[in-house]
């Protein structure tokens, strides 16, 4: 009997359980909630970031760029006097580091360039001095770097000084010309004498004679270029 009454037991509900379930299931749920509003809010803070990121590192792009158009503008304006205005706008451009150069520096950095190859020029010729037809050569080149070297130091002044004054800017005028014209006389005499390498010479020849030619048109028009920019000729 007791142990058919112990069977029994088995199949007995237990009342208290069901009227007071445990709170386990409720706790389990609230945390599921919880953990899904702390990852929202990371989700959130972290997109929140990505954004900042993104417009703090496009605001930094946009001024080198502004700067750079601003560069770009002042030598495009300055080549636009030149007969060749490409080639000063692209030789400029690469040596160019300042973020806003005026005119005057500009006009310093096209002195370099054109130094730069008489120089190049000069070194090739000397290596071929045995022709005949290029020795007058050697000597109107180093003729011409003088001349640009000269105008280069005119423009090199102490601080408080005027860089650029109208006798400076007729002085300078004068020696680019010549500058140009040395290298015309030097083709003119190649040709005079016959010589077979005038159009090698007149290709190696074409940037010095530019960039000379791009020098003598900014001083020339350098009082214009400076009323562009409201600047006044010291």
């Amino acid at each position: 009997m007791e142990s058919i009454n112990h069977l029994k037991g088995y199949g007995k509900v237990n009342l208290e359980t069901l009227e007071n379930p445990k709170p386990q299931k409720r706790i389990s749920s609230a945390l599921a909630i919880f953990a899904v509003i702390c990852l929202t809010l990371v989700i959130t803070l972290a997109i929140a970031a990505l954004i900042h990121e993104s417009i703090t590192e496009s605001s930094d792009e946009s001024q080198p760029q502004s700067v750079s158009n601003s560069a770009e503008s002042t030598i495009k304006t300055v080549c636009n006097v030149t007969r060749y205005p490409d080639s000063c706008f692209t030789s400029i451009s690469a040596l160019n580091r300042s973020p806003n150069p005026d005119p005057e520096a500009i006009f310093k950095l096209s002195l370099e360039i054109s130094a730069a190859e008489l120089s190049r020029l000069l070194a090739l010729f000397k290596t071929v001095n045995s022709d005949p037809a290029t020795q007058d050569c050697v000597s109107q080149l180093e003729e011409a770097i003088s001349r640009v070297n000269d105008s280069a130091s005119a423009m090199r002044v102490d601080p408080g000084e005027k860089a650029l004054t109208e006798d400076k800017v007729k002085d300078i005028q004068t020696w680019i010309s010549s500058a140009v014209t040395d290298q015309e006389t030097c083709l003119d005499g190649m040709e005079e004498m016959g010589s077979t390498a005038v159009e090698a010479v007149k290709s190696e020849m074409k940037k010095s004679k530019e960039y000379s030619s791009n020098s003598l048109a900014i001083v020339a028009n350098f009082k214009g270029i400076l009323d562009k920019f409201n600047i006044p000729l010291h």
